[in-house]
């Protein structure tokens, strides 16, 4: 995982966690985020973090992504949705040297299904999507349960889960090819599936009907298949991000 795409993951959970009950609205924002990367030598980073969201009866639009809603109503949501994954790897952007050898990993856009499930006692949140670009080809499967509790202006979404790579995504991004490895001496190396489990909390206030500041963080503990290759030094990944929105 890049640091790119770390924050706009944290961007997009902290979207629908707020948006998952959301009647017809319209919101922008901006703040910043802190990403911790498992790429060798990738430092810690502030980037700046843009905020849109965008909820009607049929269509959504939140952080990086959209979708048009097959079924709406307040226990389920069912969505078409595509958006873009910033997922890529510079080699440039590294300061081992063994890196710089190795080859640029692209970003892409990836489009499926998204499926929301509301109950008393919190909601499941998964998406299904593969790559359209032909970069990895790649698909991923992230499921999570959340729980929204809301305490006057205040509101709190913990939550729990998973994220599914399939061997074509972990070999992509995490992978070292037989050329890269004489290059760069480091192992080639050719991932399978993994899944990696996570946990997330966001945060939100309302300051006013129109003024809220949020914070949303994720930790991800990484699977093996991504541990284990010769261009990650760590076994998580992690985000912090907040800011202030604007509700029209």
């Amino acid at each position: 995982m890049t640091k790119i795409k770390l924050l706009a993951l944290g961007v997009l959970t902290a979207s629908a966690a707020f948006a998952a009950n959301a009647e017809n609205t319209f919101s922008l924002g901006a703040g910043v985020g802190v990403v911790e990367s498992p790429y060798k030598q990738y430092d810690r980073e502030v980037l700046p973090v843009p905020v849109i969201t965008y909820e009607s009866d049929n269509f959504w639009f939140r952080g990086l992504g959209g979708g048009y809603y097959l079924w709406n109503d307040d226990a389920d949501k069912l969505s078409i949705t595509a958006f873009y994954s910033p997922w890529r790897f510079k080699p440039k952007n590294s300061d081992n040297n063994q890196l710089r050898q190795l080859d640029s990993r692209k970003a892409t856009v990836m489009a499926g299904l998204s499926y929301i499930h509301n109950t008393p006692y919190g909601f499941l949140r998964t998406t299904l999507a593969g790559d359209t670009l032909d970069n990895s080809n790649g698909i991923i499967w992230d499921a999570a349960w959340l729980y929204r509790y809301t305490n006057g202006d205040l509101t709190l979404t913990p939550g729990i889960g998973v994220e599914w790579a399939s061997d074509k995504q972990n070999e992509y991004y995490y992978g070292v090819s037989r050329a890269e490895a004489r290059r760069s001496a480091l192992n080639s190396y050719d991932p399978d599936n993994g899944w990696s489990p996570y946990l997330e909390l966001s945060v939100s206030y309302r300051l006013s009907d129109s003024w809220s500041v949020y914070g949303t963080g994720r930790y991800t503990h990484l699977s093996d298949e991504i541990k284990d290759s010769p261009m990650v030094d760590k076994s998580w990944a992690g985000l912090l991000s907040t800011g202030v929105t604007y509700r029209f």
